[in-house]
């Protein structure tokens, strides 16, 4: 750390002292060339994940929004808010889990849907009727079809 007053490298840490919050140290440090002190904050500089969209465009991850989504689809369903937070953390893992910073929507939208596939079928239906943009009716009864199938 360089000095505030002489600008030498060297120094010693006095003290150290964790935030409330825990999410910033503050350290007192003395010069080794001058012997004055001086205080230092440490912080992490998080960097944000950005989540690709179908059209290219890039927005920061927003758990609040996956949230939302899960919940919309899953309105009027016997679907436990746990079992949604779930699945949200699933996603925020895997996202950590990744050395890239970004993700596109669509590895982000298969995760969702297995998951509600898994639990509940209509919430599921609901999600993927707006995450796929089915252009057709048709389209949309091929899905409701293979779904039927998985369940013989």
């Amino acid at each position: 750390m360089k000095c505030a007053y002489c600008g030498h490298l060297g120094d010693k840490v006095v003290d150290s002292r964790e935030s409330k919050d825990g999410d910033v140290i503050r350290r007192r440090r003395e010069c080794l060339k001058c012997g004055r002190r001086f205080t230092s904050y440490e912080r992490i500089d998080e960097i944000p994940y950005m989540v690709v969209k179908k059209d290219g465009s890039r927005e920061r991850f927003d758990r609040q929004k996956l949230v939302a989504g899960l919940l919309k689809a899953c309105e009027k369903r016997p679907v436990r808010i746990g079992a949604l937070e779930s699945v949200a953390d699933r996603i925020e893992t895997m996202l950590q889990d990744k050395s890239e910073r970004e993700i596109p929507t669509t590895d982000i939208g298969a995760v969702v849907m297995q998951a509600l596939k898994a639990l509940d079928k209509v919430a599921f239906v609901r999600f993927a009727s707006v995450y796929r943009n089915f252009r057709d009716l048709d389209e949309f009864k091929d899905e409701l079809n293979a779904l039927l199938k998985t369940r013989e």
